[in-house]
């Protein structure tokens, strides 16, 4: 069923990289949140609610939405924080704005590298009894699910470095800042392992990052006249059980299902009748297990897409995490990559003639939490 009162992204702005040596977090903050209202030709006195995704251990502070408010414009403002994940404060965004208690939000979500060590701050935050003793980080978990995908699907180990220097040719275009030297499946499979079967050019070290969106309603858009929005048209999410041993690595069932209310919610069949999709894969074959998931390619068909031949659909033209891996905000970041091609304004790595486009962000201990969000330019 779709959300009562249509939402639409009618400005962002997108920070990648950003370092704590040249901004403090609270100057970059107050950038990015300038720059998104900016881009949609509003001021802050025009947002009535700010969402804010952060994360106290990550900033390395107590209450970080403390240290954020006057930055995003939260004084005498309405002002909520999530801080599981970045992409969970775009979802309660647009859920205000469906209860007709807000017309316009702001969505602002970060992540800093300013941490001595960010395995450690991940592995706090695992369970004390089971995953903190391994040591549990988010790339241990990741390259237990490669193993376990690999057991299922043997072929996926050849695949796996021709997929990361595929998105990091695609990313040398979008952010050539930041996605670093291009290397060789040749050369990625010989890097050293950081966690089998992880290699370390498969994965792009964590960067500094912010991330803001500017969404509305219908009648705020109509009367602004806004040329370009980026309607939600669907929306899931879902979340897998926390302690590893309950769940199936090898399948992405929480990932399925956030499709299914995204795809229902859209009034579409599948993933074939959107243009552009940015998928959430912090390791390649975290991307091949959703290529499953969402229908995008069976196993069978992995190699296809991984050749380039996936059709009218065009995979993670921004490159994907393989290009740029900004903490806790890489779900934000891709629904903005995707809402940024329906309005037309991606720069240099636009697809031409997109009217559609899926969002696919997953964060937590081996993708835990699964959110879809497919955009439309048209209601």
């Amino acid at each position: 069923m779709a959300l009562n009162r249509p939402t639409a992204v009618i400005g962002s702005a997108i920070m990648v990289p950003v370092t704590s040596d040249r901004l403090s977090l609270e100057e970059i903050l107050y950038e990015v949140a300038q720059a998104a209202l900016k881009s949609a030709g509003m001021t802050i006195e025009q947002i009535d609610g700010i969402m804010v995704g952060s994360n106290d251990q990550v900033d390395g502070r107590a209450i970080s939405i403390m240290a954020a408010s006057g930055s995003v414009g939260g004084v005498d403002r309405d002002i909520l924080s999530t801080p599981s994940a970045g992409e969970h404060a775009f979802v309660m965004g647009v859920l205000r704005i469906a209860s007709a208690q807000f017309e316009t939000q702001l969505v602002v979500s970060w992540g800093v590298t300013e941490s001595s060590s960010l395995s450690e701050v991940e592995r706090l935050g695992s369970d004390p009894y089971f995953h903190r003793r391994l040591p549990q980080d988010e790339l241990a978990s990741f390259a237990m699910q490669a193993n376990v995908l690999v057991e299922a699907q043997p072929h996926a180990q050849d695949l796996v470095a021709a997929l990361v220097a595929q998105n990091r040719r695609r990313g040398s275009a979008a952010y050539p800042d930041a996605t670093g030297a291009l290397h060789t499946a040749e050369q990625i499979n010989s890097s050293k392992p950081v966690r089998w079967p992880v290699r370390e050019g498969m994965v792009r070290p964590p960067v500094g990052a912010a991330v803001a969106l500017v969404l509305a309603s219908e009648p705020f858009v109509q009367k602004a006249g806004i040329k370009n929005p980026a309607w939600v048209r669907g929306m899931g999410w879902a979340t897998e059980a926390a302690f590893l041993g309950d769940r199936d690595l090898a399948t992405a069932p929480a990932l399925q299902e956030a499709a299914r209310q995204a795809f229902e919610e859209a009034g579409i069949q599948g993933v074939d009748q959107v243009d552009v999709a940015e998928i959430s894969g912090a390791t390649p074959y975290q991307e091949l297990l959703a290529y499953q998931a969402l229908g995008i390619a069976a196993p069978d068909q992995w190699a296809q897409v991984v050749s380039g031949a996936e059709g009218k659909l065009a995979i993670n033209p921004s490159g994907g995490l393989a290009s740029v891996n900004p903490v806790f905000c890489g779900g934000l970041l891709r629904i903005a990559e995707a809402a940024n091609q329906v309005r037309g304004i991606a720069g240099a790595h636009q697809k031409p003639a997109t009217r559609s486009a899926l969002a696919h962000a997953a964060s937590g201990i081996a993708m835990m939490y699964q959110t879809v969000v497919v955009f439309n330019r048209d209601l």
